[in-house]
């Protein structure tokens, strides 16, 4: 590990930190998915609805300062972590390694999918209709097997970047509080960022505050997955043409992205907690999906997130290196 060297002590290079931990906490999330006991994004969850309980009024205000609170503080602490190993090689890769872990969470993503497509393919909807939620909030109950099967296509998508990439980027660009922020920023609009009569205003900063936090790996994750689907002018082209006209601003260009590797038509009508939204279609030259998709759609899925590790990696690294040339 290169070490840099400050007041007459050695100090391991805060680059090669992040790319030995992030390195390992990628691995342990492919070899042991999510931590099963006392997952500490689950902990996050309580705290935040405890705080949103205290706080909760019909105000933009009142949910930017849910926001702070809950989203600030616990980067607060994890670079307060940060800070007491810092100078520590084995602590702070132990530190990174673990942290990332918790936070990414493609491993849990694709064994959820592929949940939902063993019950499609063995026939059984109504079974993938149970599991369907797990992975998106979208009312399973319409769903025939091809919609059940684009819904979980466009939510491997979506959660490539907000469970991975997104991750691995402000990871690079902060360390571990960069990590902690960008999965409680996340956290917060999934708890609260809903257009539903209780939260649209009070969610309103949170859903802002993610959807800039994702802007990153969103653009990202839809480069990568050009890249890495085998069809990357198709991709690319779907993301030009299509990207802009979906509803969020970071999930058009990786579902397009997506749609566009591989080679199938997202979009359309869905239904979210009893209202029905009317959503663009992505790459419309391609064919509806199959249940066979959801796997493709998998393993696509995990070699962007190996990809994305090299990217990020290679960025911190290089960028590590400029500013040392810089201070010499």
């Amino acid at each position: 590990m290169r070490a840099e060297y400050s007041a007459g002590r050695e100090v391991p290079a805060q680059g090669s930190v992040f790319a030995y931990g992030a390195a390992a906490g990628l691995l342990a999330d492919r070899l042991f998915g999510d931590p099963r006991r006392g997952h500490p994004v689950a902990a996050f969850g309580r705290a935040a609805g405890a705080v949103e309980r205290v706080l909760w009024r019909d105000h933009r205000g009142w949910g930017a300062l849910h926001a702070v609170v809950c989203a600030g503080g616990t980067a607060g602490a994890a670079a307060l972590v940060a800070r007491g190993v810092r100078g520590r090689g084995a602590a702070s890769v132990a530190l990174t390694a673990a942290v990332t872990w918790t936070v990414l969470g493609g491993t849990s993503l694709g064994r959820e999918a592929r949940a939902v497509g063993g019950a499609l393919a063995a026939g059984d909807v109504e079974v993938a209709r149970e599991r369907l939620p797990r992975l998106c909030g979208r009312d399973p109950e319409a769903l025939d097997e091809g919609q059940i099967a684009r819904a979980v296509v466009e939510s491997v998508a979506e959660n490539t970047s907000d469970a991975v990439v997104g991750a691995l980027v402000w990871g690079a660009l902060a360390g571990v509080p960069g990590l902690v922020a960008f999965r409680a920023v996340n956290t917060l609009d999934a708890m609260v960022g809903h257009r539903s009569p209780r939260l649209l205003r009070f969610g309103w900063a949170s859903a802002r505050l993610d959807d800039m936090a994702g802007w990153p790996g969103a653009r990202l994750t839809a480069v990568l997955a050009a890249v890495a689907g085998g069809a990357p002018a198709r991709a690319l082209e779907a993301v030009r043409r299509d990207a802009g006209r979906h509803p969020s601003p970071n999930a058009g260009p990786v579902e397009a992205a997506f749609a566009g590797a591989l080679g199938v038509r997202l979009g359309g009508t869905l239904a979210y907690g009893g209202r029905v939204e009317h959503r663009p279609v992505l790459n419309g030259g391609g064919r509806p999906v199959e249940v066979a998709d959801i796997e493709r759609a998998v393993r696509l899925s995990r070699r962007v997130g190996a990809l994305a590790l090299g990217v990020c990696v290679g960025g911190r690294l290089l960028a590590g290196h400029l500013l040392g040339r810089r201070g010499r």
